[in-house]
């Protein structure tokens, strides 16, 4: 799985003008699985995400995690993070999980975050939608299970 982290101070995301999932500060999550995912990857993800120090203390240090700030999760479905654009001028998405896999690891990863008890909000699962974010900081990151 390969994830896009965003620090945000408020992130949105819609269907056909319609307001379907909307955080303040947290994190927004671009969420992608490839071939051959599995829970023990969701598992590396979630502990490395919701524990990640990136928000700032009362010194101004990135040393708090998202659970340490209670701050909420957005998490948008986004297989185009597979795409191999070595070839041509069209992107292949052959390294990205079948729709089925996919759609079942990211329930899984979602339920997770759930548990861990931070608010989570969530998009459609391949729908077309509109994202919309104030990035903070900005902050970043890639984060890839396989790349432990």
């Amino acid at each position: 799985m390969k994830i896009v982290i965003q620090r945000v101070t408020e992130a949105s995301v819609k269907i056909e003008n319609k307001v379907i999932g909307e955080i303040r500060q947290g994190l927004l999550l671009l969420v992608a699985v490839a071939k051959g995912d599995q829970t023990k990857d969701i598992d590396y993800l979630v502990e490395k995400i919701i524990n990640m120090r990136i928000f700032a203390d009362q010194e101004g240090k990135m040393n708090l995690s998202v659970l340490d700030k209670n701050y909420a999760i957005l998490s948008i479905s986004q297989f185009t993070l597979f795409a191999e654009t070595n070839k041509g001028n069209r992107p292949s998405y052959t390294k990205s999980a079948k729709r089925d896999v996919a759609l079942d690891l990211y329930n899984e990863f979602n339920q997770k975050i759930k548990e861990s008890g931070l608010e989570i909000k969530a998009g459609v699962f391949a729908a077309e939608m509109e994202v919309s974010l104030v990035n903070d900081g900005p902050v970043t990151i890639i984060i890839d299970s396989r790349e432990k």
